[in-house]
């Protein structure tokens, strides 16, 4: 039988899109046991997963060496055929080396390449590239000789307790926000997030979604929006910041009207519930691969060419050229592409 572990210990987001793997190997491999790997807190996306057998949590903010150490031992007890890893440090690849796995799969900029049975080279597309390879292609390069060329979309699977604790929440249309980022350079600012709320259409409810660190800009938000439009429909905005899970947040963005998002984490989760998703893009650039994968996906980004955009591949602390040009030249005319108020 195959015994397949993917491993992906980033960030939230890069959880998400390795979801794909997942109903890849299924669809090829039905029987397969599926293990999966990842950092402490993100546990929470594959809560109740039918196609995983086990979700192997490494814990790398207390102890971490220690614990490094404990989860390398218990992935070569596992006795996998196939270790996947998809994270490019040198922790993830300690472990896929101390795997025993037949077929081990990484990319090269990992440091511990050398063990690997199949090395993919690890590429990010220039900024403007007319062909971007997305971030599920690239994952996917690593087991297309053993399913095919085609990589699966990604897919969180909420819970019927889920969808039962959103549904007094969907009485009436309803609009999310995911206004926050970790990253102020990839983070559409509180203001403008106010000015889009007061435009968009009657009768709907809007929803800001985020952890509960996100609270206070979310309290923000409905604050400038209600002092800048007091009669519009900020009155419906609620703060839902820390009172929804993962899987109940996304559960919440399959069903709304339309979905905002930075380029975050909320991004994919709209992106793996098939849910309309509107991605607005400040300092990164979607080529770099992690921009919408459905066809109900739209990036919204500045219009001109900026020579100091991307300023990284990562978000940062600030704009190195002090105009934030990239995030505030962005219009509510182009946040409300899919409403009647563009024409």
């Amino acid at each position: 039988m195959h015994r397949f572990l993917i491993i992906q210990t980033a960030f939230t987001g890069d959880v998400v899109l390795a979801t794909s793997l997942i109903e890849k190997f299924h669809q090829y491999y039905p029987d397969a046991e599926i293990d999966f790997l990842l950092r402490k807190g993100n546990e929470g996306l594959l809560k109740g997963h039918p196609f995983i057998r086990e979700v192997l949590v490494w814990d790398k903010k207390t102890q971490k060496n220690r614990n490094l150490l404990n989860m390398a031992f218990r992935v070569r007890k596992a006795r996998y055929s196939h270790v996947i890893n998809v994270h490019r440090f040198g922790t993830s690849g300690f472990i896929t080396w101390l795997s025993g796995a037949k077929y081990k799969a990484g990319f090269d900029k990992n440091p511990f390449a050398f063990c690997y049975t199949k090395k993919v080279k690890h590429i990010i597309s220039q900024p403007y590239s007319e062909q971007p390879v997305h971030e599920i292609t690239r994952n996917h390069w690593l087991i297309e000789d053993v399913t095919d060329k085609t990589p699966a979309f990604p897919k969180l699977y909420p819970s019927p307790d889920d969808y039962e604790k959103i549904k007094g929440l969907q009485g009436a249309p309803y609009i999310c926000v995911a206004a926050s980022s970790v990253w102020f350079t990839k983070q559409f600012p509180a203001y403008k997030w106010a000015a889009l709320i007061g435009e968009l259409p009657a009768n709907h409810n809007i929803y800001l979604l985020g952890a509960p660190g996100d609270s206070v800009q979310a309290d923000k938000i409905i604050k400038d929006a209600q002092f800048q439009n007091p009669n519009s429909n900020s009155v419906n905005v609620q703060n839902l910041c820390g009172k929804l899970s993962y899987l109940e947040s996304a559960a919440l963005m399959q069903g709304a009207v339309m979905n905002y998002t930075n380029d975050s984490a909320p991004l994919h989760f709209a992106s793996a519930m098939d849910a309309p998703l509107t991605a607005v893009f400040c300092s990164t650039v979607p080529a770099f691969g992690f921009g919408p994968v459905r066809a109900n996906g739209k990036v919204v980004e500045i219009e001109e060419r900026l020579y100091c955009r991307p300023c990284g591949l990562h978000g940062l602390k600030a704009c190195p050229e002090r105009h934030f040009r990239c995030t505030l030249e962005i219009t509510n005319q182009q946040l409300l592409w899919w409403t009647s108020r563009t024409i």
